[in-house]
């Protein structure tokens, strides 16, 4: 039977190799979240007041797009980062901290909660805990550019609206990995932990 996992978390939570890792041991066809496409991305951390709208729906596109494929196709995927995170956590995230005007982030989830009503839901949304230490400490260690002058603050607030928006998740089973200490990759024991923890749904 066909199967729609998604993993959802903050940047640097371990999302991509989580989605690397499930595909060597199972018969899932990855789908991988374009953030580098994204040609706002550059200007966004520079000026976030200015260009958070337009990056906004930027990603809202690509993922809307990426996630209503998945209707058409007959083998079993992994999705790297759900279209609920982007409005969820970081628009609203944007909204909050006065960084996106409120007839913006109005406009936008109206767009979005529309959007929903066309897609499916995921049979599993794994979820991917992470403090804000080891996601500072990951940003720093695969260097990418325009990530380097994230102030701790801002990933702070993403941590606690992950936390708000999994409490209230009511779509799917959810599975909750803490990834601070796993090397799912590496580290036979983790893998095995991991799967596990997989197993119990799928």
């Amino acid at each position: 039977m066909k199967k729609f996992i998604a993993v959802a978390g903050n940047m640097g939570s371990g999302k991509s190799k989580l989605v690397e890792f499930l595909c060597s041991y199972y018969p899932l066809t990855p789908y991988y979240e374009q953030y580098e496409s994204n040609p706002y991305l550059k200007d966004f951390y520079q000026d976030m007041r200015s260009w958070s709208f337009k990056s906004q729906i930027f990603f809202l596109t690509q993922k809307f797009k990426s996630h209503f494929k998945l209707i058409h196709v007959k083998n079993s995927v992994v999705h790297d980062r759900t279209i609920y995170e982007d409005a969820e956590i970081f628009a609203r995230n944007l909204y909050r901290s006065r960084l996106m005007k409120k007839k913006d982030f109005d406009t936008y989830y109206d767009l979005y909660t529309s959007l929903l009503d066309t897609l499916p839901s995921p049979d599993l949304l794994i979820y991917l805990r992470c403090s804000n230490r080891t996601i500072r400490k990951r940003i720093k260690y695969r260097g990418r550019p325009y990530e380097q002058n994230i102030k701790s603050r801002y990933l702070n607030r993403l941590n606690q609206l992950y936390e708000d928006w999994i409490d209230n998740y009511r779509l799917s089973e959810v599975a909750t990995i803490d990834t601070d200490q796993l090397d799912y990759i590496h580290n036979l024991v983790d893998m095995v932990d991991v799967r596990k923890v997989i197993e119990k749904f799928i």
